[in-house]
């Protein structure tokens, strides 16, 4: 699998390090319950099909990117930077 970094170009998957899900983004406030940390750091789907993860460009720029991919397929489709998708998360 190959990932196009918005900074680098197409690049090989073997210079990104997987984070998980992009739900990772919605990090819960410091003194939110501890049930809302456990979802956060415990508790993942694992789906078949289409999903957004959070990968980190660790060999090349240092950027944090959402990866849209097909979990079945292995297919591509869309790779942000983080920081775009956090902020128009909480711009609307």
């Amino acid at each position: 699998m190959r990932l196009t970094c918005p900074h680098c170009g197409d690049r090989d998957l073997r210079e990104f390090s997987y984070k998980g899900h992009e739900t990772y983004l919605d990090r819960p406030s410091a003194d939110a319950p501890a049930a809302a940390w456990d979802g956060y750091l415990h508790l993942r789907d694992n789906p078949a099909g289409e999903t957004r993860d959070l990968w980190f460009h660790e060999l090349g720029c240092s950027a944090w990117l959402v990866v849209t991919r097909n979990t079945v397929t292995h297919a591509v489709t869309v790779v942000e930077l983080a920081r775009d998708v956090k902020g128009a998360r909480h711009a609307g």
